[in-house]
């Protein structure tokens, strides 16, 4: 599946068949967590993979009872190790760098888990400490989310995006103007004939 199509179809999956997903489909939508970029290289990113029913009915109790989740037959918590990150960059490693690695590699666990034809979604509503409790994770690693994973039973289309127009300022915060063009939208239109893009 090509790059554009998997990211402007992946959803977030809340309905999953109950069926299970095989081994290889998880490890896949592992090791693309891993390619994500990294402060300083430092890949803070693990990942406890929860698999047992009793196991994940709790994970969903400690984030806030959403057991619309528990057909998901994979649970993944992703964790940030600080320890690294903090050598390296201090406060604002652990506080922010470490975060933003651990969105990327979700992220791209999310995109290829789409492209293996899973689905997925990002539950970021959890009591940190009884989470670390149940899964005997240590002081210093902190965990960042939970990610359902399973076969989509979903019939919901992606929601809108606003337009680049709403969203892009060109040399300062709120101006929507560049020199010589109106807006983004007629740059990102001439890029798409350019190259032979056919419009969705």
């Amino acid at each position: 599946m090509e790059l554009d199509k998997v990211i402007k179809e992946r959803i977030s999956v809340r309905k999953y068949k109950k069926l299970e997903v095989p081994w290889y489909l998880v490890a896949e939508c592992l090791d693309a967590a891993t390619y994500a970029p990294s402060s300083g290289n430092v890949q803070n990113w693990r990942f406890v993979v929860v698999k047992d029913k009793t196991k994940r009915e709790i994970v969903l109790k400690y984030c806030q009872e959403q057991y619309w989740a528990l057909n998901a037959p994979v649970l993944i918590v992703v964790c940030s190790e600080l320890d690294k990150i903090g050598k390296l960059f201090g406060v604002r490693g652990e506080a922010l760098y470490a975060v933003q690695n651990c969105a990327a590699a979700i992220e791209n666990l999310l995109l290829k888990a789409h492209e293996v034809g899973l689905g997925g979604v990002w539950i970021g509503d959890f009591d940190e400490m009884q989470l670390k409790d149940l899964l005997g994770i240590s002081p210093e690693v902190r965990p960042q989310a939970v990610i359902a994973l399973g076969f989509s039973d979903e019939n919901e289309k992606k929601a809108n995006r606003d337009p680049l127009d709403n969203v892009v300022y060109f040399e300062k915060y709120g101006e929507r103007e560049d020199k010589g063009r109106k807006t983004i939208a007629p740059i990102i239109e001439n890029l798409k004939k350019s190259f032979g893009f056919k419009k969705k």
